[in-house]
């Protein structure tokens, strides 16, 4: 089970953007990293193709799931993620701090 999902929204923690907040757009689990929405821009150079004029544009680049922290729902504070089962035998997230259990995101 994953600790960060898509639709989550998350706190970075470390880097140049350290302090924003923003939504989880993309999970690239194979890699360990996320896209978050609004944080993280690059500047990448284009080449014209049939639909698209050549420039540099501004995009969302991944950051490692371990530079970015869950902001609980219930307390409202960011916190590391634990994983436990639930009375169906099942895994659940919960917040470490508040120890209450955090749902799925709407987005997924």
């Amino acid at each position: 089970m994953r600790k960060i999902r898509r639709g989550d929204e998350v706190l970075v923690t470390s880097g140049r953007n350290k302090g924003q907040r923003g939504t989880v757009r993309v999970n690239l689990i194979s890699r360990d990293r996320v896209v978050i929405e609004g944080v993280n821009f690059v500047k990448k150079h284009l080449k014209a193709g049939r639909a698209r004029q050549a420039g540099i544009v501004q995009v969302e680049a991944a950051l490692h799931v371990s530079n970015v922290r869950l902001i609980c729902p219930s307390c409202g504070q960011p916190t590391r993620v634990g994983i436990r089962k639930d009375s169906n035998n099942k895994n659940e997230r919960y917040c470490k701090k508040c120890e209450k259990t955090v749902p799925r995101p709407a987005a997924e």
